[in-house]
């Protein structure tokens, strides 16, 4: 049976958890994009790991000013140089009674690392798990690496022993679809419990009583719907009839209807996410154009040619409404404080042209661009008007926009990233600029090895082996001349085109009280209904 047939053939299939009498305090939310497989190891993406991040929990934790706070390990030191000891919390069950000990901190830490995992990078390949005892566990490494750590509130700890008992021990991928039963169920041990999942439609959480930070919570939501609605006019006029609590994104043009409307109101501010567009420049032959027996994107000058071609001004001010940020470089100017040494390539269609002639292309050619139409703000709106604007130097882009579903299991296919030029947006989890460095930008050889969203398969060993240096560094400015000198050779190559730092825009009802995260993040341990 297939994955999506298994899901969709159930009428809202419950866990192993029994369902509790339905609470006063409901909390109903829905999103752009649905919430398909509940592995969490399945897709590294914001929206699936910060909603399941509400289930499963990572060693550590992200406060509301995403600072990295103690989760499931009390506490961490540095023992030697290659050597971190991680103090667990002591008393923490998982949601079936299970306890939580190191083996399932080991067992996490293998499972996380395998074939199928979307979240390998979350812990360097050779790093070694040591039980010290049942609430100690040492990592060691081979090199010193200050920022193990970073990205471990989006690593969730897996019971071991109900993974193995329930054929949960492979990692069902983004682009796999056989449904496993962690794909289906979920057993972690967080604030909520998930009772229901329609994967793709809706799922229903409840608040674990038996919490091990129970004592100290701040949240009155006992009960929480959510819903996939792509529609954006189906998602604001769920909020204006006070169907929902909570919608998001809201489009950009709606922000002042939401704001004029007597119960409702809206929440925006900047996000840390980098909107982007990517060529594949490994290819001898690209999958999806005109051009035959050889790669238009391996020639720097094409590459540049599209960069030029972009009016990053226009998209902001039409396609955004002014909720966007132009960018010169793959990470927000708030993780990197040398970002104003990198200025992005002038809008200017007579050079692109030129650049195309000189290419070889005096016509242009022909190309497919795959972009997702439910995962960012404005996402396919800002595909078409690249392809619009590709059209007026000569180049016929095929746009190819699809639900986010389909287009990570297309773009991130085994066996080889099935794509010639797209659009991606990228948050690192860590905050921090070698987690851009590595995933997106590091080089990956024809199985894949290397930065696991390269998708393009950008490559200069020079930029390797400043990231290899950045990963050990500890001098804060040696850090940063390193960081620095790796995106100034991606932007003199045109490696990417950057297009923006996209805005926050939440609709919130009256009577609600949350946190919106710059990460985009919704924790529902931060959710208050008055």
């Amino acid at each position: 049976m297939s994955f999506r047939r298994s899901l969709l053939g159930a009428t809202l299939l419950t866990s192993v958890f029994a369902m509790p009498a339905l609470a006063e305090n409901t909390f109903n939310f829905a999103f752009q994009g649905s919430l398909k497989s509940l592995d969490p190891y399945s897709l590294n993406e914001t929206f699936t790991l910060g909603t399941l991040g509400n289930v499963y929990e990572g060693l550590t934790r992200r406060d509301p000013e995403l600072k990295i706070i103690p989760g499931l390990a009390e506490s961490w030191e540095v023992v030697e140089p290659t050597r971190w000891r991680f103090h667990l919390r002591k008393g923490v069950k998982f949601h079936n009674g299970n306890d939580f000990t190191a083996a399932d901190v080991v067992f996490s830490a293998d499972r996380v690392r395998s074939e199928g995992s979307d979240l390998k990078t979350r812990i360097p390949a050779d790093a070694k798990f040591e039980i010290v005892d049942d609430y100690t566990v040492d990592v060691v490494l081979s090199s010193p690496n200050p920022i193990l750590h970073y990205e471990w509130d989006t690593w969730g700890i897996i019971d071991k022993e109900w993974a193995e008992a329930n054929d949960s021990v492979r990692v069902t991928s983004a682009s796999d679809q056989a449904a496993t039963p962690i794909s289906l169920q979920s057993n972690g041990t967080g604030a909520f419990k998930i009772t229901k999942h329609d994967g793709g439609v809706n799922t229903t959480l409840v608040s674990n009583a038996d919490w091990w930070n129970a004592a100290n919570k701040k949240y009155n939501v006992d009960t929480v719907e959510f819903s996939t609605i792509s529609s954006d006019a189906t998602r604001v006029a769920a909020l204006l009839s006070n169907e929902m609590d909570l919608v998001y994104p809201i489009p950009v043009q709606d922000i002042k209807r939401v704001e004029s409307n007597a119960t409702t109101a809206a929440m925006t501010g900047p996000e840390l996410r980098t909107i982007f567009l990517g060529m594949d420049q490994k290819r001898d032959e690209l999958l999806y154009s005109n051009i035959k027996g050889k790669n238009p994107f391996k020639d720097q000058r094409v590459r540049e040619a599209f960069y030029h071609a972009i009016d990053i001004e226009a998209i902001k001010a039409k396609v955004m409404r002014n909720l966007s940020t132009p960018s010169s470089l793959m990470i927000s100017p708030f993780m990197f404080e040398n970002a104003a040494k990198i200025e992005r390539l002038s809008y200017d269609p007579d050079v692109s042209k030129k650049l195309l002639e000189e290419a070889g292309y005096p016509d242009g050619f022909e190309v497919s661009m795959d972009c997702p139409n439910d995962r960012y703000v404005n996402d396919e709106a800002i595909c078409q008007a690249v392809t619009a604007m590709l059209a007026r130097v000569g180049v016929k882009v095929n746009l190819n926009a699809q639900p986010k579903a389909q287009y990570f299991a297309k773009v991130l296919a085994s066996g080889g990233f099935d794509t010639s030029f797209y659009l991606l947006g990228w948050t690192p989890g860590s905050f921090d600029s070698w987690n851009v460095l590595s995933n997106l930008i590091g080089c990956r050889d024809d199985a894949g090895n290397g930065g696991m969203f390269n998708l393009g398969g950008y490559c200069n060993e020079d930029v390797d082996a400043l990231t290899n240096q950045v990963l050990v560094e500890s001098d804060p400015n040696k850090r940063l001349d390193l960081i620095t000198q790796a995106y100034q050779i991606l932007a003199a190559e045109s490696g990417y085109i950057p297009l923006h730092q996209q805005g926050l825009a939440w609709g919130v009802a009256d009577g609600v009280d949350l946190k919106q995260r710059a990460d985009n993040v919704l924790m529902l341990y931060h959710v208050n209904k008055k």
